[in-house]
């Protein structure tokens, strides 16, 4: 059985598909098109977001059972129509999601005591306290907008910051000690802080736009870790402008191309991006919060894990 590898992983993981009997090819390069006309010969697919798997992809897919995407979020591949061919989508949420929540607290401390700012400040030999007097976490209300693996892993190291935690989530994820689930009104009028760890839907898909921020009550930090478009970035930079929103952490953008790989190199909104940039109140990371030496072999360990679940069944 041969497994095409489109983008690269942690070496784990080829060394464990072969110990499994799996003879693993690899093509990194090849445009879709190419790919498209050879993956009738294999039986699974291990991806990132190199490409989007869409159904005329899965229509040349004539013995595949299944498509590994080595990360969280799915929206590169339609996952119903690889459902309805009989294809299994392994995702791995739950290897990164330590990362992305001690990610996440780092952009939310630095962003509340100015630590990033202050730090180039001093490095161009400004040495200025009061501006950057800070703010601490104790008592203020985190709400996390998605109540996932990650959206539980923050919560979880939120736990020792005295701080309430709630969250919103369309799936009506249950509770647990670290949050406790309310409604999208009740967190607008809440939180100190907004976290997104979503993955794409129609609902989360540029919902902090202009009418999201002046429906909520209080000036708050916003924090997104979670995909890019869930911001729309015009209204974010209104939002700052006009005091509605105190600070950003930003680790993804939504003028990421599909392959999270770069930024796209037409930015329609420049003027804004450069805003974001300057900003002493904005915290920009290259979409790394899950990209830890750690996470890169858990994520592979859980992929592997799921596929030999799949091949077990057999």
């Amino acid at each position: 059985m041969k497994i095409l590898h489109l983008d690269t992983t942690h070496p784990f993981l080829e060394e464990e598909l072969k110990k499994l009997g799996f003879t693993n090819h690899f093509d990194f390069d090849s445009p879709k098109s190419v790919i498209e006309k050879k993956i009738f010969n294999y039986f699974g697919i291990i991806i990132r977001s190199r490409i989007t798997i869409d159904q005329k992809f899965i229509e040349s897919c004539k013995n595949l059972k299944f498509i590994a995407r080595i990360g969280s979020g799915v929206e590169n591949i339609d996952v119903k129509y690889a459902q309805k061919k009989q294809i299994q989508i392994i995702s791995t949420p739950e290897g990164n999601s330590n990362a992305v929540g001690e990610h996440s607290l780092g952009l939310l401390l630095s962003l509340l005591n100015n630590i990033n700012s202050s730090n180039t400040e001093i490095s161009d030999g400004v040495w200025e306290r009061e501006y950057n007097r800070g703010n601490e976490l104790k008592n203020k209300t985190v709400g996390l907008i998605g109540y996932g693996h990650t959206g539980k892993s923050f919560a979880k190291k939120l736990k020792g910051f005295n701080v309430k935690t709630i969250y919103y989530d369309i799936k009506n994820v249950k509770g647990n000690k670290n949050a406790n689930p309310v409604s999208l009104k009740f967190l607008k009028e809440n939180s100190d802080v907004i976290s997104l760890h979503t993955s794409i839907t129609k609902e989360s898909n540029g919902m902090i736009n202009n009418s999201f921020i002046n429906s909520c009550k209080k000036p708050f930090w916003l924090i997104n870790t979670a995909r890019g478009s869930c911001v729309k970035t015009n209204d974010l930079v209104d939002g700052l402008k006009n005091g509605k929103i105190l600070g950003a952490g930003l680790d993804v953008l939504e003028y990421e191309k599909k392959s999270f790989e770069k930024l796209s190199s037409d930015i329609s909104e420049k003027a804004n991006f450069q805003y974001l940039i300057n900003s002493k109140h904005v915290i920009l990371t290259p979409h790394i919060a899950g990209w830890t030496h750690e996470s890169k072999i858990k994520l592979v360990k859980v992929a592997l894990k799921k596929i030999k679940k799949l091949i077990s069944k057999k």
